[in-house]
């Protein structure tokens, strides 16, 4: 029989893999979201819908109770990371196999895998919630400069890989390493402005804020520099406009919704983000009391 204290971490950690799974279902429970799939369409992707989805995220749940469990140790920052590398390939088999070999969720495990473990480490050594960025660094740092060792004598080479070869473009590795700046210094407080729109609103909101700033490698593989640059203005425009707060900027929305499933556009690692977005968020409303203050928008 467990004692209190195991009880009581099973219960930490439970809450943490749980609002990591409600966030990626929120994610892909909102509607519209440019080129995403979405419960009205598939957007962009003619190999998934909104059943696979749930079919997937389902399968993800024991992982991150996994990641948490991980974190919330006393194990060193990058004993952490190997665990959670190694759960994470387990996490992409299953996946696979429930998914029957479509890639609905491989992007959104490295980097929500990587922050729910970040968090459960904060949680543990009690700290406040800016030690969560901290945490995330100190658990991969270096990891591009390992990943990316030698990689021309790699003959499997992720998408990721291939777009650094490509473009020298180090993607979510950089961003992981660098702490999610996107995340903390952009769509947290962006999302929290926007906590006066209903809820679906707010998410769609914020995911258009995280396109016109995300180097989004999932538009970038299936396309070009060029694309994603028309994105991030289109995007930004959007904004300027009102996005989902008036009927200029929703009919704006609808419009590229419509483009981006014609021309297969799919900003796949902003939907990522967002997710990973609204997690730190109900994180910050579940175990911490002071809200994130005076942090400068690097976005501006």
């Amino acid at each position: 029989m467990k004692d209190k204290d195991e009880i009581e971490i099973d219960l930490i950690c439970f809450a943490v893999g749980e609002l990591a799974v409600q966030a990626m279902l929120y994610e892909v429970l909102t509607y519209p979201k440019p080129g995403l799939v979405s419960p009205i369409n598939s957007g962009s992707h003619s190999d998934m819908d909104y059943y696979k989805f749930i079919d997937s995220t389902t399968v993800l749940i024991r992982f991150m109770l996994l990641f948490s469990k991980e974190g919330y140790s006393n194990k060193s920052y990058e004993e952490i990371f190997k665990n959670i590398r190694n759960i994470g390939l387990d996490a992409e088999k299953e996946m696979f196999l429930k998914t029957s070999g479509i890639n609905t969720h491989k992007g959104m495990l490295f980097v929500m895998g990587i922050t729910v473990a970040a968090v459960s480490k904060t949680l543990y050594e009690n700290q406040d919630f800016k030690s969560i960025q901290d945490n995330m660094k100190a658990m991969t740092k270096g990891i591009t400069k390992k990943d990316f060792k030698d990689i021309n004598l790699k003959k499997d080479l992720s998408h990721g890989e291939k777009l650094y070869l490509k473009y020298g473009i180090k993607g979510v590795r950089k961003e992981v390493e660098k702490g999610l700046p996107l995340v903390f210094n952009y769509s947290l407080p962006f999302y929290e402005e926007n906590k006066l729109l209903v809820h679906k609103d707010r998410i769609v909101n914020t995911l258009i804020g995280i396109m016109q700033y995300c180097d989004d490698t999932t538009i970038l593989y299936r396309h070009s520099i060029d694309t994603l640059n028309e994105v991030k203005k289109r995007s930004k425009y959007i904004l300027d406009l009102g996005g989902m707060c008036n009927k200029e900027g929703i009919k704006e929305i609808m419009s590229l919704e419509e483009d981006f499933i014609k021309r297969k556009i799919s900003p796949g690692g902003s939907a990522d983000i967002l997710a990973v977005t609204i997690f730190l968020e109900e994180i910050k409303k579940k175990f911490f009391i002071n809200e994130l203050e005076g942090i400068k928008d690097a976005y501006e």
